[in-house]
């Protein structure tokens, strides 16, 4: 049986998007990631790629996996796992006339082009809703559509920068770091998923096709979260302090014998089981509550570390476990991937890839059940496609745009 037959048996899940066409025009990672999520919900996704050349992080590495004669990059394999490839040159007219015969079969396009890019490629809003007036259009900047800045590219370090991000992100003021991954290009494919979704829901009533916005800018000052309203309505500028939560303490990483663990003391119940298992005076008046303890930063974190220094960390996590303190340790990624509790998630999947034959890739986030009394029967989709090579749908697809097929 073939991944197709596969896909497509009923005794399968196939996703709550399932029959759903997506259109992914984007490039790069945030309006790529968006399209793997839907992907991942049961979407068919085709991925319109430039001749040729491709999307843009096929060439981004290394590392660099398989044969010498057809490296894959390993960024482009980290998101674009259930997709369709269909190599298109947008300049011209025949496979424009390509384009337009999927665009009507469509429920969604998403593009993560600069401001103008579509208008100039005649595929403005307005002609792709002529096109097909029930489609969803996904369209991610990096600085929004419209006011003084619309126009700047949007790559994701420099959004960090210019939305805050870094300035709380670091050892402490003077060392603003940037995140271990793209994160305003996730949080803006996420974002605009999310948007996706609720327009589809939308247009049951309507009947119509709607366009969602979003930004890197908009998606990550969308998750300031209390450090925005720290300045809003405490007029308070946070900055980087490391690895100390900055509104609660003690709840970071703390040093013991022969490495560290991470505790978060959330309330003063559990302070007070933290103080009675490991020796610390509860009544020191600068510990009293979680206000002093923020305020005494400094003194928290060093009362702490002493009461630490005799365990182990193996013997500290077991310590904390039994008193009941929310703890763990810091994994290495692959520590990640080979943790029996990350695969029982399904955060691991193999898939087959045309050239690189079996191969493991992070595997989605989001599980679905039903449920019949107390019973549960988890229909996630468990069939997945690897992500494609150039092209490697062209044929099939021209065939079925030019046969007349629906979908």
């Amino acid at each position: 049986m073939t991944h197709e037959d596969i896909a497509r048996d009923d005794t399968e899940p196939t996703g709550p998007l399932a029959g759903t066409l997506v259109v992914d025009l984007s490039r790069a990672l945030a309006g790529p990631h968006a399209g793997m999520m839907l992907g991942d919900l049961g979407a068919r996704v085709v991925k319109v790629e430039a001749v040729g050349s491709g999307d843009e992080t096929r060439r981004w590495g290394p590392p660099f996996v398989g044969p010498e004669n057809d490296r894959q990059s390993s960024y482009f394999l980290s998101c674009n796992r259930n997709k369709e490839s269909l190599a298109l040159d947008l300049k011209s007219a025949a496979d424009i006339r390509i384009l337009t015969a999927l665009l009507e079969r469509a429920d969604v396009v998403v593009e993560n082009f600069r401001t103008g890019v579509m208008n100039r490629l005649g595929l403005s809003m307005a002609r792709l809703h002529e096109i097909n007036p029930r489609l969803v259009i996904l369209s991610i900047t990096g600085f929004g559509h419209d006011g003084p800045e619309a126009g700047r590219a949007g790559y994701d370090q420099i959004v960090q920068g210019e939305a805050g991000l870094m300035s709380i992100t670091g050892s402490g003021p003077d060392d603003p770091q940037r995140m271990g991954v793209p994160i305003a290009d996730l949080l803006s494919g996420m974002y605009g998923a999310y948007g996706v979704v609720a327009a589809l829901l939308e247009r049951t009533t309507t009947g119509v096709g709607t366009v969602v916005r979003t930004s890197l800018l908009s998606a990550v000052v969308g998750v300031h979260a209390f450090q925005g309203t720290r300045v809003t309505i405490a007029d308070e500028v946070p900055v980087a302090q490391g690895n100390h939560h900055p509104s609660i303490a003690p709840y970071g990483l703390f040093g013991c014998a022969d490495g560290s663990v991470q505790i978060s003391v959330g309330n003063e119940s559990l302070w007070q089981r933290l103080c009675e298992r490991f020796g610390i005076d509860g009544a020191d008046p600068l510990l009293v509550d979680n206000a002093l303890r923020v305020r005494h930063r400094t003194h928290t974190i060093e009362v702490v570390e002493r009461a630490f220094t005799a365990f182990t960390a193996s013997e500290l996590l077991a310590a904390l476990f039994e008193a009941g303190i929310p703890a763990g340790t810091v994994r290495s990624l692959d520590e990640v991937y080979r943790w029996d509790q990350a695969i029982s998630q399904g955060l691991l999947l193999e898939v087959e890839h045309p050239t690189l034959g079996p191969i493991e890739l992070p595997g989605p986030p989001i599980r679905f059940f039903t449920t019949d009394g107390d019973a549960e029967r988890e229909t996630t989709k468990r069939s997945h496609r690897a992500p494609p090579l150039l092209d490697q749908h062209g044929p099939s697809l021209r065939e079925w745009l030019t046969d007349g097929a629906t979908r």
